[in-house]
């Protein structure tokens, strides 16, 4: 049997997992669990170029999707034995500068993590312990969001709090941002090492992250994934005395507010679903509050673009990735009006034609490209951890 790793990626409301067959890059298997915790769930597992398997129903958490997960290879195959399984770990902290092997001590800093991604960390410890129960014996690697981030300057990263604090910014999404540079920086024709980028990930949770010759410079996620853009449950950038305000008014406390933030802000607090397919429905059957989230939700793109364009100084392009950012050309086109002065300027032929590969969307005549790159986070961490391997 040829070598095979599977990587799983455990999000705050989905599980990716593919089979990634290391000598040819062949995915021999794929799939994703979507919508756990909501009232219907989804898993659809891909095996070769045989249908599709799926199923619906709910999935309460992330075990019971994993689950369903490692019955969908025993039912419908193939084979599932890995020489090494990789796991995408949104937060490694200080701790963690690269993928590691995961040992008791690994997972134990993982937990010790989670109150600065709640969403995410104790789900990804979850994926490795399910992992270990499958798979005996067999190598597990931790590839972490944040590493990709510990290049950003010390003007970026420092907060102007008081130092015993403690507190800086990490940023996320780092797996997908290294991927889709180098991919970018191969679309433009141009050597990653002089190359600035904007990296736009919107899917559930959304960021942006200035790219300069490679290296990330600024982020828009900060401490934890709450900062910055308008996302599917989180609210991004609010003013920080809203915490004391609700406890003064409400009686909120801290931990009620933070949750309240997390899992009951961005999309569906705005629109009453944070779903941006279910949002789009709803503004299209003349929702105003739906349309009013679309609105919020672009616009603030449109501001961290500005921001970080002036960061960089120069930007070669935007790229857009994750769910909603390679799959809605309508934020696309929203979140890029009114830019011509910064020399961005969308086809809207291009951005509207259906496409699912790398490509450009920008006129011909725009001094900054626009381009979709579908992230690839999976073969990322499997690359990370060939590399320790």
């Amino acid at each position: 049997m040829a070598e095979r790793i599977l990587v799983v990626n455990t999000g705050s409301s989905s599980i990716k997992y593919e089979l990634i067959d290391v000598a040819t890059r062949g995915r021999p298997a794929r799939g994703l669990v979507e919508r756990i915790g909501e009232e219907r769930g989804r898993l659809t597992h891909h095996c070769g170029d045989d249908p599709p398997y799926e199923r619906e129903e709910r999935f309460p958490g992330h075990a019971e999707g994993l689950a369903a997960v490692m019955k969908a290879f025993a039912d419908v195959g193939p084979e599932l034995d890995p020489v090494a399984v990789g796991h995408r770990v949104v937060h490694g902290g200080v701790l963690f500068r690269e993928a590691v092997l995961v040992d008791d001590a690994v997972i134990a800093a993982i937990e010790e993590l989670a109150p600065l991604a709640p969403l995410h960390n104790p789900v990804n410890v979850i994926g490795i312990r399910v992992a270990q129960d499958a798979f005996p014996g067999v190598p597990q690697v931790a590839v972490f969001d944040t590493a990709f981030h510990q290049t950003l300057p010390p003007a970026a990263y420092t907060y102007a709090v008081p130092e015993e604090w403690g507190v800086r910014r990490f940023g996320f999404h780092g797996t997908s941002c290294a991927y889709v540079s180098e991919r970018a920086a191969g679309l433009l024709g141009r050597p990653l090492d002089r190359t600035g980028l904007i990296v736009l990930h919107l899917g559930n949770g959304a960021s942006a992250t200035a790219i300069a010759g490679g290296r990330s410079v600024d982020t828009s996620m900060g401490l934890t994934p709450l900062e910055g853009l308008v996302m599917g449950t989180r609210s991004g950038d609010v003013d920080p005395a809203l915490p004391g305000y609700l406890q003064r008014v409400t009686g909120m406390d801290a931990e009620a507010a933070e949750e309240a933030l997390s899992r009951r802000g961005g999309l569906l607090a705005l629109a009453g679903s944070g779903d941006m397919r279910e949002v789009r429905r709803r503004a299209a059957a003349g929702d105003e509050r739906a349309r009013l989230a679309l609105d919020v939700y672009t616009r603030r793109i449109r501001k961290y673009v500005g921001a970080y364009y002036a960061v960089l100084g120069r930007v070669d392009a935007i790229v857009f990735t994750g769910g909603v950012g390679e799959h809605d050309p309508a934020t696309r086109a929203a979140s890029m009006t009114g830019l011509d002065r910064l020399g961005i300027r969308l086809d809207p032929a291009l951005n509207e034609a259906d496409s699912a590969g790398e490509r450009v969307v920008s006129h011909p005549d725009s001094e900054v490209a626009v381009l979709v790159i579908p992230t690839d986070e999976e073969w990322e961490i499997a690359r990370q951890t060939l590399s320790l391997l």
